[in-house]
């Protein structure tokens, strides 16, 4: 089979390696129908974050049970499904709790090459979520929408959950590459009376509003500080923090409203941030990977058959698995919100 691989910052090839196969009784081989670039994988391409020279990518894609374990009984094969990022077992604290983003039981290797034709999924039994049909019953357009429930669309729900944003609620989201978009759709779909997008780049403006955003802010630190405020003259109910930088973090807490809740997915850039303007404005704080398989099967899954959402368009290029190179590069020089890559029918 062929997978993109890594080979070096700025440097991805398609390689040939074996198929996968079943190697516990837990496991599924699926055959992928379509992955995409994560802008996470933007930092070990640009050489910010370490990965192994050598080793396959991607962490985010649809496609058919090909093979199954002995204890996966509740997916078949031939089931379309998404395979969402976090493998979780369905079982342990986390899991139950709805964390599965945060599963205890997940395991390390056999997880990479979402970007290949076929990969050996882990927790198989639980982790992956069932797709009525088979692809060919999909637009383009909706098998996209459904590629998104692997990572992207569900992490910005966790943002919108994590904030506790409710109806009538007024939402700050800074970020507008994938996630913070989908923190939009998110936010609309809990009730969110206003959605403020933090966004500098017109393309990204113009999609944020479709999805639901009712102003724009181009500006950034204090003053994009003052322009929430001079909106909404307290702050924000709800921030959606998207980004992860140091100045992302600072401004999501400064434009929230006392009392209000930054929901934070933007994988953190540094391991240390100032907690002191939280507690001067009793603003709380929380957030972390996202519960890809829980928040799927609760509410997003649905949402997008009934097209209540349309987060598929987040992907404005695609590509071959043959042209992963171009993929990646669209994404690293912004000519691409997301590169969505097609693998098979």
């Amino acid at each position: 089979m062929k997978a993109a691989t890594f080979l070096a910052p700025g440097k991805m090839v398609v390689k040939d390696y074996a198929k996968p196969e079943i190697q516990k009784p837990t496991d599924a081989i699926i055959k992928i129908v379509r992955a995409c670039v994560c802008g996470s994988d933007l930092w070990w391409y640009r050489g910010i974050s370490q990965r192994e020279a050598g080793s396959t990518t991607g962490h985010e894609a649809i496609g058919i049970v090909d093979a199954v374990g002995t204890d996966v009984k509740d997916v078949q094969v031939g089931d379309f499904v998404i395979a969402p990022f976090t493998h979780g077992c369905g079982h342990c604290a986390a899991c139950l709790a709805g964390f599965d983003g945060d599963c205890l039981n997940q395991e390390a290797g056999g997880n990479g090459g979402y970007q290949g034709e076929y990969l050996r999924f882990t927790n198989a039994n639980w982790a992956l979520v069932k797709i009525p049909g088979q692809p060919a019953d999909y637009s383009d357009e909706m098998l996209n929408n459904l590629l998104t429930l692997a990572d992207v669309m569900a992490t910005g729900y966790h943002a919108a959950a994590s904030a506790e944003v409710k109806k009538d609620d007024t939402v700050v989201v800074l970020g507008d590459g994938a996630v913070g978009l989908c923190g939009v759709i998110a936010a609309k779909l809990l009730g969110a009376k206003r959605i403020i997008a933090m966004s500098r780049h017109a393309d990204r403006q113009q999609l944020a509003k479709e999805f639901g955003a009712t102003d724009i802010i181009a500006e950034r630190g204090d003053e994009a500080v003052a322009k929430v405020m001079a909106l909404t003259g307290a702050g924000a109910d709800a921030v959606l923090e998207c980004v992860g930088t140091e100045q992302s973090i600072d401004t999501a807490v400064k434009v929230g409203r006392p009392g209000a809740v930054v929901g934070r997915v933007g994988v953190p850039q540094k391991p240390e941030m100032n907690t002191n303007n939280l507690f001067w404005k009793n603003v709380g704080l929380r957030g972390g990977i996202a519960s890809v398989t829980s928040d799927d099967r609760k509410i997003l899954l649905d949402a997008v058959l009934k097209g209540d959402i349309h987060p598929g368009k987040v992907f404005t290029q695609r590509f071959t698995l043959d042209q992963v190179q171009a993929a990646y590069e669209a994404m690293d020089h912004r000519q691409a919100i997301k590169s969505l890559l097609v693998i098979s029918d």
